[in-house]
């Protein structure tokens, strides 16, 4: 989260901390200096992806061969420089910022809701200023680092923490990144992201020595400063009394200034003013009203120090830096040799999740480009929860009397208002000769053990009767079908029109290029496209948790977007089938798909038959869902302990007023 107000402070109060740097320049000085250490910076993912996506569209769901060009790109550049890459993903979210996470995505949802409505007033895509990063662009960007042959680290704990260690100890040219807490940790310098001019490779260097030059502290000082100015451990809530405080008896009140300038600047004058120790720690915490935790302050502060790392404000006998030890103790999975190897491949970014379920059962899904406004389709959440519970059953040993462990889910969908996260009862899946146990999915070897392997995750979906046909085909279009057929299977809103379209864009993207895609021009934008590409999308993160659970019967570079959507020619495909074009025009002209086309579509609906559920044509043309208000929250989506697959949803929203209906169109 960072310290509010520090980096705009930094940037008009203290100039002289930002220093334009060119980082060729710096990494021959680095190789001078260090010869022993050859440059490299370490990046903080997580705060780089808006910078990274660039493409003009974004709303359509992801034009993902042209990010994966621009991560290319990107990684071309240092590389040209001779400057080695590491990349940091957050792995988890702490209890700590759970708070933090939850108000984001609740402000995230009405941003959502903005830009749908946009969408179906003009027709198209908003300005820049509206802009959110296509569903799963984080997850995805992990799994495009490892295949363009980056080191990728998913982290343990705080991503920030980690990288800031990493810096130190592998004195690293710098870390480039956007958050103010790289302001607070004595690690290597710290670079801006958003200041990097990729062509030239200079970019703005924040120095920590002459922000606490301006504000007369000293290094070892930083810590407590951020943790007075409120940080992820000590909320502002808390400290409103203290900063008023604070600017009464400040010298430094400027009139120019707003009030959280003066605000840093009167902390800083406080903390100069009293001795650097551990009783002044212990009176501040006394004098605070931190409720009945007096401890936070001593916590924010340890936070910021780093492996080998002492401060002042606290004695070296308390000194505790945050370790993963206990972690196993404590954990959903008891096998150590299954925990290790998840660790490992979490922490490697090779898997997908379980980890996080393995360790201490808890999963979250931040916001998806979905309308609340459609009560045709219910949120990615609920369609995929189904088969996360088939998941979950195979991932978790079940205890005494075969009773599974609840999965805590913290999803983002209509109708949760996030105030606590959902228990989900696992459910097992019907694998034919019975669910194998996950240390033979994990490490058994041969050819039966592969096909165990495949047919797992197939029954995860209810695909596991139809394994030849799928096993027949490329594996990233058995993956494509495995998804579609289940989205058929879950949405009976779903129909033809919308099943052309996606069987066109997996077999017109093979011989796409970026720059192919890229100038792919729409004449205008459907939401309902936009909202399916988003589920879809979503649904391969799924494949992706599945695929980790049952031991990898699929390469994970199988079971990513580049292979199987592009957003603006799933847009493209989408108006025309639902225009009732021709096969012909559907698939470009090309007849060498004819074939293929039809047979796809033969397995999908062959698979939906199967299983009771017609997929039919229901042509939309051009009509747009144009209500400007939210659908009522059905709280039939909120079924958790369901017995195996529930019935297709069939416009469960029926029958539900709009919530203050309003004229349309109206704001």
């Amino acid at each position: 989260m960072g310290i509010k107000g520090l980096q705009g402070f930094v940037a008009g109060v203290c100039p002289d901390a930002c220093r334009t740097i060119d980082l060729r320049e710096m990494a021959e000085k680095h190789r001078i200096d260090h010869p022993d250490f050859p440059p490299v910076i370490v990046v903080d993912a997580m705060s780089c992806v808006r910078q990274w996506y660039t493409s003009e569209s974004w709303v359509c769901g992801g034009q993902w061969r042209e990010y994966l060009a621009n991560l290319e790109d990107f990684i071309k550049a240092f590389t040209a420089a001779g400057i080695k890459l590491v990349f940091y993903f957050d792995g988890v979210v702490e209890d700590k910022k759970r708070d933090e996470w939850i108000k984001r995505r609740l402000q995230n949802t009405k941003e959502i809701a903005r830009i749908f409505q946009f969408i179906k007033t003009h027709r198209k895509q908003p300005g820049r200023g509206m802009f959110v990063i296509p569903s799963a662009l984080p997850t995805f960007t992990r799994f495009a680092l490892k295949s363009l042959g980056q080191k990728t680290v998913c982290t343990l704990q705080e991503a920030d923490c980690e990288v800031a260690a990493y810096g130190l100890q592998h004195n690293c040219m710098g870390i480039l990144g956007q958050d103010s807490d790289y302001l607070i940790y004595n690690t290597c310098p710290y670079f801006s992201i958003e200041k990097l001019r990729l062509d030239r490779l200079v970019t703005v260097m924040y120095s920590r020595e002459e922000l606490c030059r301006v504000l007369g502290l000293s290094l070892a000082h930083l810590p407590l400063f951020a943790c007075l100015l409120g940080n992820d451990v000590v909320p502002e809530s808390m400290l409103e009394g203290f900063w008023h405080k604070c600017l009464v008896t400040s010298p430094h009140k400027n009139n120019s200034y707003n009030r959280r300038t003066n605000i840093l600047l009167a902390v800083a004058n406080y903390i100069s003013k009293i001795p650097c120790s551990y009783s002044s720690l212990k009176r501040l915490e006394e004098m605070l009203p931190l409720g009945s935790d007096k401890t936070l302050l001593y916590r924010g502060v340890e936070s910021y120090l780093l492996p080998g790392q002492q401060s002042p404000w606290i004695p070296p006998d308390l000194t505790n830096c945050q370790t993963f030890s206990l972690q196993q103790q404590t954990a959903l999975c008891q096998d150590k040799e299954i925990f290790q190897l998840a660790k490992e491949q979490h922490i490697r970014s090779e898997n997908y999740t379980i980890f996080n379920i393995l360790s201490n059962g808890e999963i979250e899904c931040s916001n998806s480009l979905e309308d609340d406004c459609d009560r045709e389709i219910p949120g990615q959440a609920l369609i995929y929860r189904p088969a996360r519970q088939h998941i979950y059953s195979v991932l978790l040993e079940s205890g005494k009397g075969g009773a599974y462990p609840l999965v805590k889910e913290w999803f983002v969908y209509f109708g949760n208002p996030l105030q606590q996260p959902e228990l989900i009862q696992p459910i097992q899946p019907s694998v034919p000769g019975g669910t194998p146990n996950l240390k033979t999915l994990w490490f058994a070897k041969g050819p039966d053990m592969e096909k165990q392997r495949y047919s797992t995750f197939l029954a995860c979906f209810h695909l596991q009767d139809w394994m030849e046909e799928l096993q027949a085909l490329e594996a990233p279009v058995a993956a494509f079908c495995c998804l579609l057929a289940y989205l058929m299977m879950q949405v009976s809103s779903l129909s033809l029109e919308d099943l052309n379209a996606f069987v066109a864009v997996i077999l017109c993207l093979k011989g796409k290029t970026a720059a192919q895609l890229a100038g792919l021009q729409l004449a205008q934008v459907d939401p309902r496209a936009v909202h399916l590409v988003a589920v879809f999308v979503r649904g391969l993160t799924t494949l992706l948790m599945a695929n980790s659970t049952c031991g990898f019967p699929f390469r994970m570079d199988d079971l990513m977007p580049w292979e199987m959507i592009d957003g603006k020619l799933f847009q493209e495909k989408y108006q025309l089938s639902h225009r009732g074009c021709s096969m012909e025009d559907l698939l470009e002209g090309n007849e060498s798909l004819y074939a293929t086309f039809q047979n796809l579509k033969s397995l999908i609906c062959k698979v939906c038959l199967a299983r009771k559920r017609t997929i039919q044509s229901r042509p939309r043309g051009n009509t747009f869902i144009r209500g400007t208000q939210q659908r009522e929250f059905n709280p039939r989506f909120r079924q958790t302990h369901g017995s195996s697959f529930g019935p297709p949803y069939r416009n469960q929203m029926r029958g539900f007023q709009w919530r203050n209906p309003q004229p349309q169109g109206k704001k």
